[in-house]
């Protein structure tokens, strides 16, 4: 299984990992802006919003693995407060939250590191026994395993749907909005906790 990396992935990412035993998270591809590498989608009291992880623009193409983060503006607190705002209605938000922004304010100087973070967090918390390993040198695109180009924030996404997966589950303002489908793994745990690896198995 070869994925790209991402920050809070969506829940079609941990679909697909929880499938394999192993991860190759691509280490070597160029930089692509407008992708779930450095931005996340999560439901708000204004609908659904974006996150993201501003990064140093050094020009020309950069390897994901060398993409600095910048810290020139306060994005970090900005993030947890709408993260706050959105989820500490849900049943499990407290649970997670301390140990989840210890994360976010480490001050990790690369994207790929800190998505990794969150990456690993987020499969011990849920109980998935997938174990994510960076490549080590570039893969040509191709085979059935790679999935590095199917996950995109700006195309469908019918990765739950095929395998099966694309069922409700409680959402905080699923009253107001219904049930919004493949948000960042942060909903999912917030409001189902230790059942979310539930919703990523099939029945």
């Amino acid at each position: 299984m070869l994925l790209s990396t991402a920050y809070f992935p969506p829940l079609s990412w941990f679909a697909l990992a929880a499938g394999s035993p192993v991860v190759q998270l691509e280490a070597f591809e160029h930089y692509t802006k407008q992708t779930w590498r450095n931005r996340c989608a999560i439901m708000t009291a204004g609908g659904r919003e974006t996150l993201h992880v501003p990064v140093v623009h050094s020009g020309g193409k950069v390897p994901i693995r060398e993409v600095r983060i910048e810290y020139l503006t306060p994005w970090v607190v900005r993030t947890e407060r709408t993260i706050d705002s959105a989820y500490r209605s849900s049943a499990w938000f407290d649970y997670y939250r301390d140990s989840l922004y210890s994360i976010l304010e480490s001050g990790e100087e690369y994207l790929f590191d800190l998505n990794l973070n969150i990456i690993n967090y987020f499969l011990q918390k849920i109980g998935i026994p997938t174990a994510v390993v960076p490549t080590t040198e570039w893969t040509p695109q191709g085979g059935g395993d790679d999935w590095r180009d199917a996950l995109h924030p700006k195309r469908e996404d019918t990765v739950l749907r095929d395998m099966g997966l694309e069922k409700p589950y409680f959402q905080v303002f699923s009253g107001k909005y219904g049930f919004v489908p493949n948000l960042s793994v942060m909903d999912l745990l917030f409001n189902e906790g230790p059942e979310s690896v539930f919703y990523l198995r099939k029945p």
